[in-house]
């Protein structure tokens, strides 16, 4: 019995993980393909959607050489996101593995070895800024490099300090919005970079709130700073973070006085409603606690989106003098 018993506990002792034993016998080209590009989160792709921000508010984007120039902009961010999803899961992949959603990443699961993320990811990172500095310019490839160096810095240790995680996000954000600027030489405004900085914040600190609210009463399951955190600190941040930003764009609209020459209305002026619409219907789901995932409040919200496109309009119609 004694021997059986000490087999048992042999076999137990030696048996991998449920899933990831399967995963690593079992894996194929095709599986490690699907699997990198989970692990670069294509949901999130959207966000680099920023790199227009700037040359739309500038009224420097319709022109072939303009939007081309911004798909690669794209690309490059796009890949840079990717280098840094694809470190980040080979980090945290024995911590993954020990959560009930995140054990299902590819790289957690044992569908992507680790090695092959580390150095997929450095090529990502290492390609993108050099590509930057070949097909846009010294500047783009500089923004680029920042934002990946922040982004690394984040994964390694800046997630688990205090206020300073929650800045370095909301810098990625801004570093996106200004690389379309940078990669055609448009000089940037000051309220551009106020209200895009303090409106990516806003978000950011929603979505820790968010997640403080949701997972209270689980303490360990998710982030290990958000223990730290108290939700009336990050309500506070989110609320704060708004006011700027509201601040910042309705001085940016007022700035050019009345009608411009030829306009019907004063589009840049009443744009503000729709601005401060936007952030108000925003912050309903960030005081709910049901803001974690920016991009599905922004996209499945039917009536934000409404707004969105109201605003988009006005936007439009004042860079265009109608």
């Amino acid at each position: 019995m004694s021997g059986l018993a000490s087999a048992a506990v042999a076999g137990t002792a030696t048996r991998p993980a449920p899933g990831i034993g399967a995963a690593a016998q079992g894996r194929s080209p095709l599986a490690l393909a699907r699997g990198l590009v989970r692990t670069s989160r294509p949901r999130q792709w959207v966000k680099n959607v920023l790199v227009v921000a700037a040359p739309v508010a500038a009224g420097q984007f319709w022109s072939w050489h303009s939007a081309g120039r911004l798909a690669v902009v794209f690309g490059l961010f796009t890949a840079a996101a990717a280098a840094v999803y694809l470190v980040n899961d080979a980090r945290d992949a024995a911590a993954d593995r020990a959560h009930p959603v995140k054990r299902y990443r590819p790289v957690a699961a044992g569908v992507v070895p680790v090695p092959l993320a580390y150095g997929t990811g450095a090529a990502l990172g290492l390609g993108a800024a050099g590509a930057a500095a070949v097909w846009c310019n010294g500047m783009t490839a500089l923004a680029l490099a920042a934002y990946l160096i922040m982004q690394l810095a984040y994964c390694v240790r800046l997630k688990h300090v205090l206020v300073v995680d929650l800045a370095v996000v909301a810098a990625g954000f801004l570093l996106r919005a200004m690389a379309g600027g940078i990669a055609l030489n448009i000089p940037l405004s000051r309220w551009f970079l106020i209200t895009t900085g303090f409106g990516a914040l806003f978000m950011v600190a929603a979505k820790r709130y968010s997640e403080a609210v949701q997972l209270a009463d689980a303490q360990g399951a998710t982030r290990a700073l958000l223990t730290q955190y108290t939700p009336g600190y990050l309500r506070f941040v989110w609320q704060s973070a708004a006011v700027v930003a509201v601040l910042g764009y309705c001085l940016w609209a007022l700035e050019s006085g009345g009608v411009a020459h030829g306009a019907l209305l004063p589009w840049r002026q009443l744009s503000v409603v729709a601005f401060v619409l936007a952030v108000l219907r925003y912050a309903v789901f960030a005081d709910r606690g049901t803001a974690g995932a920016p991009e599905d409040v922004v996209l499945r919200d039917r009536p934000l989106a409404v707004i969105g496109l109201v605003w988009a309009a006005m936007y439009g119609m004042a860079v265009a003098d109608l």
